[in-house]
């Protein structure tokens, strides 16, 4: 049984509310707020980048499972479309900062949004091929927008996935993959914010991959919408995952448990798999979770996740995603671009 052993989030304290950026571009706050379900979004603060959120998030998984070794952790993978360095890997930080062993396998992904559930499929088939006993997946984004766009309403956090097959709290049944060119979102080398295609970014990016990825997932097991207690979808905001859940025959209460969104705003890696330890944070065994993510570009990765009776045990050893939601402090757009760094020559 190759599983979840354990996970761990992280979410900064700062928070800036959807109006405060709003007004400053003379932008219609109600507008934004109703047409993202986005209330407010988390703010790294000037020490936090992609591998300090990454570090923290594999702590906090690693003490939910005190009785790992981190020696016998075969594999680190970080997947981010925010790395702090263009030419040096994020993973080694993380494993040196769990005091991992120097003889592993470690990598940086991107794939926008769907990263982190690529580096869970790598650590999947390293631990069912007997090569790695663990293996730890990690979505971090300290998400980049460019001021005044849409995109400036997202997030940061990150989460962090313990792979194996002791002691697991959540077998893989399944995962499944689908996988396009839709050029929704990019960035190009030396540009400092991405550019997107505004509503191309729905239908034939969002929904044609998230749809067919988890439709394609079900047929395969030959399960269905009512074989599942919560089905979990990439967040880019809070109207996509809600209107993809009903096409795939989901009622609103089977997604709404994941929906931390429209609180802390998208995470990018982090979003579905935020999403997902929100879940496992009040999962019982016996339960049946749908994970589907979405990176732009474009393509999703679909998981199909069966809680065990283990989850109980290592649920309260680390911090829920909802202290990190609760555990916040307000700054104002000043305060706010001076986190994020958006002048230049600025500290």
């Amino acid at each position: 049984m190759v599983g979840i052993v354990s996970y761990g989030a992280y979410i900064p304290r700062w928070r800036i509310r959807t109006e405060d950026i709003a007004e400053v571009w003379g932008q219609d706050a109600k507008a934004y707020k109703d047409g993202l379900m986005v209330e407010e979004k988390s703010v790294p603060s000037l020490d936090e980048d992609t591998a300090t959120l990454a570090v923290e998030a594999s702590r906090n998984c690693l003490r939910r499972v005190p009785s790992v070794n981190p020696q016998e952790i075969g594999a680190i993978y970080v997947g981010s479309e925010s790395h702090p360095y263009a030419v040096k890997p994020t993973a080694t930080i993380v494993a040196e900062a769990i005091s991992a062993t120097p003889s592993l396998m470690a990598a940086d992904l991107e794939f926008a949004c769907k990263a982190g559930t690529a580096g869970i499929q790598a650590c999947m088939g390293l631990v069912k091929a007997g090569y790695i006993k663990y293996g730890i997946a990690i979505g971090s984004d300290t998400a980049q927008g460019q001021p005044g766009d849409a995109l400036e309403y997202t997030a940061a956090g990150a989460v962090a996935y313990l792979v194996g097959n002791d002691d697991v709290i959540a077998e893989i049944e399944g995962t499944y993959s689908y996988t396009q060119d839709v050029p929704d979102f990019w960035r190009r080398e030396g540009e400092r914010y991405p550019q997107h295609a505004g509503r191309f970014t729905g239908e034939p990016a969002y929904f044609t991959q998230v749809i067919n990825c988890a439709k394609g997932l079900m047929k395969e097991l030959g399960s269905k919408p009512s074989d599942y207690d919560y089905v979990v979808l990439h967040m880019p905001n809070g109207k996509f995952p809600l209107r993809a859940a009903k096409v795939l025959g989901f009622p609103e209460e089977k997604i709404l448990p994941s929906l931390v969104v429209t609180r802390v705003g998208n995470s990018y890696s982090a979003s579905s798999l935020m999403g997902l330890a929100e879940v496992l944070d009040k999962a019982k065994g016996g339960e049946r979770i749908l994970l589907t993510s979405y990176g732009s570009g474009a393509g999703s990765d679909a998981f199909s996740l069966m809680v065990t009776e283990q989850i109980r045990k290592i649920q309260p050893l680390a911090p829920t995603v909802e202290y990190y939601i609760g555990r916040k402090e307000y700054v104002n757009y000043a305060t706010y671009s001076r986190l994020k760094r958006q002048f230049k020559g600025v500290a």
